[in-house]
């Protein structure tokens, strides 16, 4: 991939999360905006429940044919502006898709655009519903698009108010607001848009990688000295225990016998250590027991067979095996295991 490949999935990936930021911030201060329905070409009405309720507007050529009310324009420029423009004005298209696709749906439907329309996704806006469960695994969206010269001339004249813009597309015979699919978003100039964002972002980007090359020049620094120190330290435990095991050569035979069986025994931490660096993270251990050479453990797991394959597979275990039935109860989320496997000569200290 080429700089100037990266340079462009750079861009995109930063517009993207100043879209959701944006998104974000609009609806937690936003108020409720002002909703107008298409009743004719051109002509928009004020819905119920809004200032100016019942007035109409006229708009050609991305204007305004006469003077919007002072109520209205006031309300418009507060709150915003929702345009539910009518159903011809779209193209609906149904879209079905695996249920694990949910996390991907922008950019499976933006590449679909100039499958499902007439239009290529750079000519059109678009926007889809909730995703709905159909079947076993599989959702269903309903995608709707139009061309973006078509809606132009409405968004222009509600900027040029001063009003934020929210196209809404309706599908026919639908009356509840979840069918409501946001098509196109508009901010007049002098709020914070996606470029202005993205400009920030850049800035904090860059300040956080100046700041990490401070902190990696000073590890390098006072880690030099550190490492020193640690071999200096390891090198001291090393012979204190060098020193312990020649005292301890002739020592009584009771003591000896409890040095062999300290030298032997696999210590409990050293188990602990193994198993967690080798079981899933969906995996949880409640109940641990080293008794001799032999360890049993119980705990939950969303796949208990898989466990012995991985335990086997250690160094440090052998003949892994279940010592009591896996089962599932009601309102757990995995099954819970019993195992037991005998601990390998791995874990003897030297």
């Amino acid at each position: 991939m080429n700089v100037h490949k990266l340079s462009e999935a750079f861009q995109a990936w930063m517009t993207t999360v100043a879209e959701a930021m944006l998104a974000a911030l609009g609806s937690l201060r936003s108020p409720r905006r002002v909703c107008m329905v298409e009743e004719e070409v051109g002509c928009l009405r004020v819905e119920a429940g809004a200032d100016g309720a019942g007035e109409r507007v006229r708009l050609r050529d991305g204007e305004f044919v006469d003077a919007v009310p002072a109520r209205l324009a006031a309300a418009l420029k507060r709150s915003g502006v929702e345009l539910r423009l009518a159903p011809g004005r779209f193209v609906f298209r149904p879209l079905e898709l695996p249920a694990r696709a949910i996390e991907f749906l922008d950019g499976i439907v933006r590449a679909q655009i100039d499958r499902l329309t007439p239009w290529s996704a750079t000519d059109a806006v678009y926007g889809w519903t909730p995703p709905r469960p159909i079947e076993k695994d599989r959702i269903g969206v309903t995608v709707a698009a139009s061309a973006r010269a078509l809606m132009a001339p409405y968004v222009q004249a509600f900027t040029q108010l001063g009003a934020p813009a929210v196209v809404l597309a309706v599908p026919s015979g639908s009356e509840l607001q979840p069918d409501t699919i946001t098509v196109l978003e508009h901010r007049p100039r002098g709020t914070l848009d996606v470029r202005q964002l993205r400009r920030v972002l850049k800035a904090m980007l860059i300040a956080a990688g100046l700041a990490a090359l401070v902190a990696v020049a000073a590890d390098q620094w006072v880690g030099a000295d550190l490492d020193a120190q640690q071999q200096e330290i390891a090198r001291r435990v090393a012979e204190r225990r060098s020193a312990l095991r020649r005292d301890g050569a002739g020592a009584a035979p009771g003591q000896q016998l409890l040095e062999r069986r300290k030298q032997q025994m696999a210590a409990s931490v050293m188990v602990i250590d193994a198993l967690s660096a080798i079981l899933p993270d969906h995996t949880y251990v409640t109940e641990l027991r080293v008794e001799g050479d032999r360890l049993q453990i119980v705990g939950m797991t969303q796949d208990a067979p898989s466990l012995i394959r991985l335990m086997e597979q250690s160094p440090h275990f052998t003949r892994a095996t279940f010592f009591a039935p896996t089962t599932r109860a009601p309102g757990e989320a995995g099954e819970r295991f019993h195992i037991e496997a005998r601990l390998n000569a791995v874990f003897t200290r030297t």
